[in-house]
């Protein structure tokens, strides 16, 4: 063996060079043995007699040689010094090993774009931040950095501050028409945190899932990951619509819906569409996750009441966030469960989930309290309506008979669908992107299911809470250039 021929190959291909003598020795001889360069049971060279091929201390050879064998690299015996059999024997099966990675149901989840970090036009999910009042907010953050005490720096209460849930408590009741106390609220992350919550606490894996198509991927994504069995359940003009086949035959543990305003379509779920849901999860022993991300913006009629309040001991686990009616960096959400769930679901928080971001917690629990919240909202509703309202006015003027509007009633977006059923919504998405235009194809959100519901929706999703009215007119004639231009898809051979 030529070790000198070794150590230098060694410190090119490594970068040793400016390394101390004892390390390089020590790490050259490590490698080899690890690669097999060196194969157990070669006999090494002799301290001394490799201390002068090298030119270096006989120390230094001492220190690698007594450290190689210290981490069982080396055997000392009488006449010397070996490598031990340390180095994996052959493969003795022809497939390769099996390499680590994420798990199967970590595995095909659709790839989305986040539209809302373009803060492009009409990209969904975006609410106008430029409306947020950032002094007031400040002010309220400050107020409660300055009242902390040195023990509430620790980490804090997993369900949430109890301030927190009680405000969130009070305000539901109020503007929502949920059923609950502060017991039963649990603070989260957000819409995905609460979700994933309902997913680990209250289904097993293998367990059966209905969720809306189209829907949202996020809800996709947390019931994916928790390793449930999704099924795909078509949204008509009312809403979530199952059949009395799938009660019998995909008979779910957990139903997600978004009935205020359904995302994406944005159609809002009947009073009775909304009864028979809850009773039918009733007799199923399913639980209902009803997800009111926006409904706070109502453009047309009274509030709706959340499906949560409509009936007594309603089976429902009501998810909300702040994410749009503050801002997304916020970063808090909520859950509301059943009085019997909330004693199980809190001891499962505690030993999972530790809790922090105090001073965010008590500062929103004021801003709620102080009143700040409802002239903040107030202020935002008849901002986002002169916008749905110069939106769907423009849409009339440029797309006419082309496409049909839907939820355009409520919330912070709304659904055009093509008339024209062989234009391709995915491809002029793509296309108005180039435009500098963000709008999503409603198929893009089909969910497994029937193969009806992957066709039914062929259309835009269009946010509008972001984009100045004045704006809206001359981004909807380059939307409609971009329909005029797209191509329809050629008919079946």
């Amino acid at each position: 063996m030529d070790y000198a021929l070794l150590l230098d190959g060694f410190e090119r291909a490594h970068g040793g060079a400016g390394w101390p003598r004892q390390r390089l020795l020590h790490e050259c001889l490590r490698a080899a043995i690890r690669d097999g360069t060196l194969a157990a049971g070669t006999r090494l060279a002799a301290t001394r007699a490799l201390a002068q091929e090298l030119g270096i201390a006989r120390n230094t050879v001492l220190y690698a040689y007594e450290q190689l064998a210290c981490e069982g690299y080396l055997l000392p015996d009488r006449r010397g010094t070996v490598v031990a059999d340390v180095a994996p024997g052959p493969l003795r099966v022809k497939a390769p090993p099996p390499q680590a990675g994420l798990a199967r149901r970590a595995q095909g989840l659709r790839t989305l774009h986040n539209a809302a970090l373009d803060g492009a036009p009409f990209a969904p999910g975006v609410p106008d931040l430029h409306g947020f009042p950032l002094a007031q907010w400040r002010r309220r953050l400050e107020r409660a950095w300055r009242g902390l005490a040195p023990a509430q720096l620790n980490y804090g209460d997993p369900a949430g501050e109890p301030a927190l849930r009680a405000a969130i408590a009070d305000h539901l009741r109020a503007s929502r028409g949920v059923v609950c106390d502060a017991s039963q609220v649990f603070v989260t992350d957000g819409t995905q945190g609460s979700l994933d919550l309902c997913a680990r606490a209250c289904a097993d894996e293998g367990d059966t899932v209905w969720i809306e198509t189209p829907g949202y991927g996020g809800a996709l994504a947390a019931f994916r990951g928790a390793g449930l069995t999704i099924e795909g359940i078509e949204v008509d003009g009312e809403g979530l619509a199952p059949s009395a086949a799938d009660w019998r035959a995909r008979t779910p543990k957990l139903i997600y819906t978004t009935p205020s305003h359904q995302y994406p379509v944005g159609v809002v779920m009947s009073l009775a569409r909304r009864l028979s849901l809850i009773e039918g999860a009733r007799a199923a022993g399913a639980l209902i996750v009803e997800d009111d991300y926006d409904s706070e913006f109502r453009h047309e009629g009274p509030p709706l009441a959340a499906m949560q309040g409509l009936a007594p001991d309603a089976p429902v686990l009501y998810c909300g966030t702040f994410s749009k009616t503050m801002f997304p960096g916020l970063r808090i959400g909520f859950l509301v469960v059943p009085p019997a769930l909330a004693p199980q679901l809190a001891s499962m928080r505690a030993q999972s989930s530790a809790a922090g971001r105090t001073a965010e917690q008590l500062a929103l629990a004021e801003f709620l309290r102080s009143g700040e919240f409802a002239r903040h909202l107030r202020r935002m509703r008849r901002l986002y309506r002169q916008r749905r309202d110069a939106l769907v006015e423009s849409l009339e003027r440029h797309l006419g008979s082309r496409a049909e509007v839907h939820g355009a009633s409520a919330g912070m977006h709304l659904a055009l669908q093509l008339t024209d059923a062989r234009l391709i919504d995915v491809a002029i998405a793509r296309d108005a992107r180039a435009q500098g235009i963000v709008v999503n194809a409603l198929s893009a959100h089909a969910m497994p299911g029937r193969v009806p519901s992957a066709t039914r929706w062929n259309g835009l999703m269009l946010g509008y809470a972001q984009v100045p009215a004045e704006q809206i007119d001359g981004l909807v004639r380059r939307l409609a250039g971009v329909v005029d231009r797209a191509d329809p898809e050629p008919p079946d051979s």
